[in-house]
């Protein structure tokens, strides 16, 4: 039995028995985060201003640079990304779109049905 929970949460099975169990946007931020950067030719993921701001007082978030909305079991996503300096980019980005909805479908059982992805930069090698 799927509802919505809260705005920043989504209960994915609920049952009178044992309870609900609920996942977080940001957990799902997490995981598309985690499975962008394991792709070869991803340097890394890009967040706003604010995230980059927070990161040199010492407070980095693992969802940066991903957006995630789910809504009625479905997840929209959309992540910045820089692209190493020699990769195929529509290559490395179709690589990082399958590994993304690979990795949020097998791990909340959620069905992904966009997955954007926006080349922030490349970066060269030294």
């Amino acid at each position: 039995m799927e509802k919505e929970m809260e705005r920043d949460a989504y209960t994915l099975k609920e049952d009178d028995n044992t309870g609900a169990v609920s996942i977080a946007d940001d957990v799902v931020a997490m995981i598309a985060s985690l499975a962008a950067t394991e792709v070869e030719g991803v340097g890394a993921m890009v967040g706003n201003i604010t995230n980059e701001l927070m990161s040199r007082v010492g407070m980095k978030k693992l969802t940066k640079g991903v957006k995630v909305v789910v809504e009625n079991g479905k997840v929209n996503a959309d992540l910045a990304i820089t692209i190493d300096y020699g990769h195929n980019i529509p290559e490395t980005c179709q690589n990082v779109q399958k590994k993304v909805k690979n990795a949020i479908e097998n791990m909340t059982g959620l069905e992904v049905e966009i997955v954007n992805i926006r080349i922030a930069g490349i970066n060269m090698k030294d």
